[in-house]
């Protein structure tokens, strides 16, 4: 139907956008506390960079990308996630050219083909940090501070930060080898997708939603059990940086993340109480995903947010702000020179910064008067034949239930001042 959204998608309408603005506008100031610039990527991108980038054992590159053939017959999909986007820019564009390391935010939409839920839609939109060409585990550590900064600042402040580490291609090998020898009896006792993962990438296995496989999976062997004693030793300095900073954590062997690319540290962000997916962000190390683009060795780690997720955990938690775009000056006219006059006026105020607005449905004064109340608007400016001729006009307070006669000439003055 003509009048119906499809499936999975929202509509963000007055009243509900401030809300998408207010956080928007806090993740771009804590980026720019911390030395993060902006950077926007298209929102769809050859089909081979997120096969090759973020993995074809993946949920989202096995059953949730939107593909499609252009009229050039190339596959095209729309970005799943934006970790691979920001790689090829930063590969195309040669950043990696300039000083290191590269350190950019973004905010935009993605698009999977999941299960609509509380929270989750097949358009959904993402908060997200990526860091270049730095190794040292302060980044690690940084980019961790940064996520939880920026939801302390929304006022959410009963989340749980999850952490573990995937180690190295040497200690991914290991785990590996290790994860087929405790599920090889159990093979048959796998879901579909699982048996198909078994020789492909058995660390999926880890990350599935069945609850048989969940169970299965209770004992099998973990990375944090299999890293080699360089990435034991950066997993260490990670933890001591994160207690340094007073940032509470907990030790996640279970841990795996949804995407192929990452090693070393990974980490979650669990907001409890806002449904069965408490999962309100997460990010970690992929210090291959640059080189398998097909760029030069270069260390990378980020984090992707999920905004509606983000707005889900504030209302939940009582932390929503009451955020309502009005303006702050209604201008009322009684007659055609008075709507001269305030139409003149209105532009005047605009041009000084001040919000304002005015009938524009021929409304009595009375009728006027009524509306400037329904929209919440602080002061009415309010001008009739009797104010023309004295250069006046009425000014009112909305709360106070308070006007009076001012020179037109000192209304933006006046404004301003309060």
């Amino acid at each position: 139907m003509l009048t119906t959204r499809p499936r999975g998608t929202a509509d963000i309408l007055p009243g509900q956008i401030e809300n998408w603005q207010y956080i928007e506008g806090m993740a771009a100031q804590v980026c720019r506390e911390y030395g993060y610039r902006e950077i926007r990527t298209p929102i769809f991108e050859h089909t081979e960079l997120f096969v090759r980038g973020v993995g074809d054992t993946t949920d989202i590159v096995e059953k949730e990308m939107y593909t499609f053939q252009d009229r050039g017959e190339r596959s095209i999909t729309l970005r799943p996630e934006g970790t691979a986007s920001v790689v090829r820019a930063y590969l195309e564009n040669k950043l990696y050219a300039g000083p290191q390391p590269v350190k950019v935010y973004y905010i935009g939409p993605m698009f999977r083909y999941d299960r609509p839920q509380a929270g989750r839609y097949r358009q959904f939109h993402q908060f997200g940090v990526e860091v270049f060409g730095a190794q040292q585990p302060t980044v690690d550590a940084e980019v961790m501070a940064l996520a939880m900064d920026f939801y302390a600042r929304l006022g959410l402040t009963n989340l749980e930060l999850h952490i573990n580490s995937l180690g190295c291609p040497t200690c991914r090998t290991t785990v590996r080898d290790k994860l087929q020898q405790y599920f090889q009896p159990m093979l048959g006792e796998l879901c579909p997708n699982c048996q198909s993962r078994y020789d492909r990438n058995p660390l999926r296995i880890l990350d599935c939603k069945s609850s048989r496989c969940t169970e299965l999976a209770l004992d099998a062997p973990t990375t944090a059990d299999c890293l080699c004693s360089d990435c034991q030793a950066h997993f260490e300095q990670v933890q001591l940086y994160m207690q340094d900073l007073g940032i509470p954590y907990v030790l996640d062997k279970q841990l795996v993340r949804g995407l192929d690319y990452y090693t070393h540290t990974a980490f979650e962000i669990m907001a409890p109480g806002i449904g069965a997916q408490s999962s309100v962000g997460g990010g970690g190390r992929y210090n291959g995903l640059i080189e398998a683009c097909g760029g030069p060795s270069t260390p990378g780690i980020g984090f992707a947010l999920g905004l509606e997720r983000i707005l889900l955990a504030l209302e939940k938690s009582g932390k929503l702000p009451q955020i309502q775009a009005r303006p702050l000056v209604y201008l009322i006219a009684a007659g055609d020179r008075a709507v001269r006059s305030s139409f003149s006026l209105l532009a005047r105020l605009r041009a000084a910064g001040i919000a304002a607005d005015m009938d524009y449905q021929g409304r009595s004064l009375k009728a006027q008067m009524k509306y400037a109340g329904k929209l919440g608007v602080r002061y009415a400016v309010i001008t009739g034949e009797d104010e023309l001729q004295r250069g006046s006009v009425m000014l009112r307070d909305m709360n106070a239930g308070e006007q009076r006669e001012i020179p037109v000439g000192e209304v933006i003055n006046t404004l301003g001042n309060r």
